[in-house]
């Protein structure tokens, strides 16, 4: 590993900010944190974290990319060096983690290591992007490196290959798959702060929404719209009734990443908020902060940013989720009504027209 500090003369000619000393606190979502907090009380999970820290093959997987893939250098990819250097700068990581690219046509990038991370890109993903979409998203894996992602991310992909393996084993894999399922909950999470840090190392919004764009539908720019895409994440969130609500949930539950309209929606609602401008502005979150960092504090905020997502969301479930924790009454007539789609006036009593969910606010 070399500095990030080394390379202070040789980073790109645009102007960006840098952020000495910032702590990942500064730029990561509130769900993610909450997502992790839920993580490590699960049943089982540090026990299993435990174990497999200590018998994951980590030098086998370095030598397998140092053997079967290319590892970017001043002599091999080197537009893709002076970005890695340029986004460990920015964010101030101090050792560059080592950057390799794997031969995949699927556009694809990760960050994992359980001692210290390694990122990987593949050459889908390189071929796709320009300049600058490409720098959100080494900044984006950059992010993760200085959040501590790779160690989750690592175990992540060796639980999923073992559920595999032990799948024809009856119950076999069912402890496997509670501690699988709800780590894919903290990594659809922290893909957001990634995204967020990608962000404030490229420190280019609409290259970081083309970015998202192309990896949705390919490098086709020219068919494509950035409001039209956003207006995807909105028509998703509020379309349909709970049945879609629910079907929206087991789409989601075998994915690693988030959908790409929710994250680019999410990214920009962030780059518009006066959080991003302190942090732009030079105030933020200090990593020699963190050991006072209150956990009851950072659990509180998760909380109250989750309370403020459902109150907010246009999503039919949360919406109804809303009205039981504003003491709206009869349960039972609201679920039947809305997986039904009836929603009319019982008894004489008239409905708010807001929890309406008849053809026309379906948009059916």
């Amino acid at each position: 590993m070399t500095s990030s500090h080394e390379s202070q003369d040789r980073v790109p000619s645009r102007q960006r900010k840098r952020f000495p000393g910032i702590s990942s606190r500064a730029y990561e979502h509130p769900a993610d944190r909450s997502a992790l907090v839920a993580l490590r009380k699960l049943s089982g999970f540090d026990t299993v974290f435990k174990a497999l820290s200590g018998l994951l093959p980590e030098r086998s997987l370095r030598l397998l990319f140092l053997s079967d893939s290319v590892r970017v250098s001043d002599a091999q990819f080197a537009h893709l060096n002076d970005m890695l250097r340029d986004a460990c700068y920015i964010l101030d990581l101090e050792k560059v983690p080592p950057m390799y690219v794997n031969q995949d046509p699927r556009p694809n990038a990760m960050c994992i290591g359980l001692d210290e991370p390694i990122i990987v890109v593949t050459t889908g993903l390189v071929e796709l992007l320009d300049e600058e979409e490409m720098r959100a998203v080494v900044g984006h894996e950059v992010g993760h490196a200085l959040s501590g992602h790779a160690v989750y991310r690592t175990i992540l992909l060796f639980l999923t290959n073992l559920a595999l393996k032990v799948a024809w084993i009856p119950l076999g894999n069912v402890a496997i798959m509670a501690i699988v399922t709800a780590l894919r909950e903290w990594f659809r999470k922290s893909e957001l702060s990634a995204d967020r840090a990608g962000l404030l190392a490229g420190q280019d919004i609409q290259a970081s929404m083309r970015g998202l764009m192309k990896i949705a539908g390919g490098n086709h720019l020219h068919e494509m719209n950035v409001d039209a895409f956003l207006a995807q994440a909105d028509e998703y969130e509020k379309s349909g009734d709970l049945r879609d609500s629910v079907l929206k949930i087991l789409n989601v539950l075998p994915r690693s990443h988030p959908f790409t309209t929710v994250r680019a929606a999410e990214l920009k609602k962030w780059s518009e908020t006066r959080e991003y401008q302190r942090i732009m502005d030079g105030h933020y979150p200090r990593r020699d902060e963190d050991k006072d960092t209150s956990v009851t504090d950072s659990f509180k905020e998760s909380a109250s940013h989750y309370a403020d997502s459902v109150r907010n969301s246009k999503d039919p479930l949360m919406k109804l989720v809303g009205d039981i924790a504003g003491g709206a009454g009869d349960l039972g007539g609201k679920l039947r009504d809305k997986f039904t789609g009836t929603g009319g006036a019982k008894g004489g009593a008239t409905e708010n027209p807001e929890d309406s969910q008849g053809p026309s606010a379906e948009g059916s």
